[in-house]
């Protein structure tokens, strides 16, 4: 049996090759140096590429200060929310296979989720609730429009949630035990009224399991990650790969550098085996792995002759599936990783639909989404272009790092 290697990146054409320009995407190199020298961010590595072929790929800085260890181009990241698009295409597989339709009930497939109400008022110890106006149905959970909320939430089901011990990709219990522990917590608001960014992806990665009969983590290897060769993307790091694991920091207003330790890739729960999988945030990756995933999205679910996705399905998850062809302004509740003016949202990824209203540049159609470590990417079908930016500081609104990348990026297309 082959054994499976590094996904390596090297840059593969000049950007002129493609339409674009070196001296301007060297605003890119100098945009993140930036964020470095200032003591900013403690690392960082950063891809573009257009027409199938990489015309910038750079790292920069430290993916562990305390051991002097400089990013690498297979340093594994943490990906938080870059996770959801993975188990989001995972799911929608099985929907090729004809096992579920987006408006479905979610509670045709896990029953403890039909009989949930709708928070009126009161305490964590004394609330009132409603039934809803309808059930949660899949194309909910895959959107967010569930009603479910957030672990963090300062809300009064958010406490809830934390005293049930959901505690996201930390949770202490198998990913088929959340439905039991959310059987009697009511929603935030009714399904189909509200974006709310929270665990709706954990569903969906419950939803993968219960209709293939497999644990999420040997499903995305089976049918995803496996086939794609992302040989470092997985829900925790073995001990042979620590070495290549990044520190995780958080912001130090006051200090130099301007951030401190807040996970040690030696201690790391991702050092050990999970029992539960989270869709919502639970996968590391590298930036070699992603670009396999976003060039088999920018290729209609197709990479090296392996079919993920038909493409007409990934048109589907791409469209702005907000009520109305809202966007985000009008319809969210929290906006997660993006702003919300011009954006909309489809099956696991957000969707610029007006870069004027939006306030950046970019191209209606542009699919994308972040990690709470700060990490991004964007796939944009017309300019034929993928962006993947990697670093390791929570949260990610801390820096407006993401905006500033694209005007860096985009402004280098010449054609």
């Amino acid at each position: 049996m082959a054994i499976a290697t590094r996904n390596e990146l090297v840059v593969g054409a000049a950007p002129e090759d493609v339409g674009m320009s070196s001296a301007r995407l060297g605003n890119v190199s100098r945009l993140v140096r930036r964020y470095i020298d200032d003591g900013r961010l403690p690392g960082a590595l950063s891809l573009v590429a257009r027409r199938g072929r990489i015309v910038h790929f750079e790292t920069y800085g430290n993916m562990d200060d305390a051991r002097q260890k400089a990013v690498q181009p297979d340093t594994i990241f943490r990906f938080y929310s870059m996770t959801k698009p993975i188990v989001s295409v995972g799911l929608m597989m099985l929907y090729e296979e004809g096992l579920f339709q987006l408006e479905d009930p979610a509670s045709k497939f896990i029953p403890e989720l039909k009989n949930l109400k709708v928070i009126t008022g009161g305490t964590r110890e004394d609330f009132q609730t409603r039934d809803p106006s309808r059930e949660m149905t899949v194309r909910d959970l895959l959107m967010h429009t569930s009603g479910l909320i957030g672990r963090d939430s300062p809300t009064t089901v958010g406490s809830l949630y934390r005293r049930a011990g959901i505690k996201g990709l930390d949770s202490d219990f198998p990913l088929r035990e959340l439905p039991a522990r959310l059987e009697k917590i009511p929603l935030q608001v009714d399904p189909g009224t509200q974006w709310i960014y929270g665990i709706s992806t954990d569903l969906v990665g419950l939803l993968c399991e219960v209709l293939s009969g497999l644990p999420l983590d040997q499903y995305l290897q089976e049918r995803v990650l496996g086939p794609l060769g992302m040989v470092d993307t997985a829900f925790s790091v073995p001990s042979s790969k620590l070495d290549r694991f990044a520190a995780c920091y958080g912001p130090e207003p006051s200090g130099s550098p301007r951030y401190k330790l807040v996970d040690d890739p030696e201690t790391s729960g991702y050092s050990q085996p999970r029992t539960y999988f989270s869709g919502s945030g639970g996968l590391v990756s590298t930036a070699g792995d992603y670009y396999r995933f976003c060039s088999m999205l920018l290729n209609g679910g197709e990479l090296d002759r392996v079919r993920i996705l038909g493409p007409r399905t990934l048109q589907l998850m791409t469209l702005n599936h907000l009520p109305g062809g809202k966007d985000l302004a009008t319809v969210a509740q929290s906006a997660g990783e993006t702003a919300r003016e011009g954006i909309g949202f489809g099956l696991g990824f957000a969707v610029l639909l007006d870069p004027a209203v939006a306030q950046i540049i970019g191209t209606p159609g542009e699919f994308y989404w972040g990690g709470a470590a700060s990490t991004a990417f964007f796939v944009s079908p017309a300019e034929e272009m993928i962006m993947i930016f990697l670093t390791q500081l929570r949260p990610s609104s801390t820096y407006p790092i993401r905006r500033e990348l694209r005007s860096t990026i985009y402004s280098a297309i010449t054609e």
